[in-house]
């Protein structure tokens, strides 16, 4: 029988146009602490010990549309934030630089996108 080998995830990584302004903004957002920073990749570490949250630059990137419809660039992935209280948060997403998507599927979630374009949502 195959025996399956240790994996663990170790991150996540978003492209963008400029990863030390995308990570600049998490930084704002989630107060994690910048554990690599290199020209075109910067990595903030969970304050847990979690999985780290990566940038990198794209030069070719293209911003996601949300939602999209036919034609339009996907997003590939979105990150799911839970907050204690979700008016807060959201003000606070603002104030770091996130703005408030104009498509709201659900009354106890608010979808936000980050500067770059990625979606990410707020939930209690």
């Amino acid at each position: 029988m195959y025996g399956r080998p240790q994996m663990m995830l170790a991150g996540v990584v978003l492209d963008s146009p400029d990863a030390k302004e995308l990570a600049a903004f998490y930084h704002r957002l989630l107060g994690w602490t910048v554990v690599q920073d290199q020209p075109d990749w910067v990595k903030l570490g969970a304050p847990d010990g979690g999985p780290a949250l990566s940038f990198q630059t794209e030069s070719r990137y293209v911003r996601p549309v949300w939602p999209a419809g036919p034609g339009d660039p996907q997003m590939s992935v979105h990150l799911d934030i839970q907050v204690d209280d979700l008016e807060a948060a959201g003000r606070h997403a603002e104030k770091a630089g996130a703005v408030l998507a104009e498509y709201q599927p659900q009354d106890d979630v608010r979808v936000y996108l980050d500067p770059a374009g990625h979606p990410f949502c707020l939930f209690v």
